[in-house]
């Protein structure tokens, strides 16, 4: 709950919202000027990338082979503002096949995911995801 919007966990909720919000308007740009320069994006069962060109050039893959929307997501953050996890449900199709993935053929899936943030600035300096990926390839085989 914001109650004055002026605590720094409130404007940590707002962000993470915010970046979301952009996600599921597939506003790419809206997303890149919400992190820092060298953000930190740990991918789910993957290495880190670091870079906001690298981040764009993860959503540019993402864009290409998925559309997803984020439902029923849920924001935490700590009482400094530095940290933030988020908890939804993923609701998505399968484009086109991504590598080392099975096939694509427009099949839908269903997912609860996770991630956690590190804020630094007012923007988003790492972003941690976690999702259940043999879930995720049960539904799509």
């Amino acid at each position: 709950m914001i109650i004055d919007g002026t605590r720094a966990h409130d404007r940590a909720t707002t962000l993470v919202l915010d970046y979301y919000a952009a996600f599921n308007r597939g506003d790419w740009n809206a997303m890149l000027a919400l992190l820092t320069d060298d953000v930190a994006h740990d991918l789910n069962q993957g290495a880190r990338e670091t870079g906001r060109d690298a981040f764009a050039a993860f959503l540019a893959r993402m864009d290409r082979s998925y559309h997803e929307q984020l439902r029923d997501i849920v924001v935490m953050a700590c009482p400094d503002g530095a940290r933030a996890a988020a908890e939804y449900v993923v609701h998505g199709e399968y484009l086109v096949a991504d590598e080392g993935l099975p096939p694509a053929h427009g099949q839908t899936y269903v997912l609860p995911g996770g991630a956690f943030f590190e804020l630094r600035d007012g923007r988003i300096a790492r972003v941690t995801n976690y999702y259940n990926l043999q879930d995720w390839i049960a539904q799509v085989r």
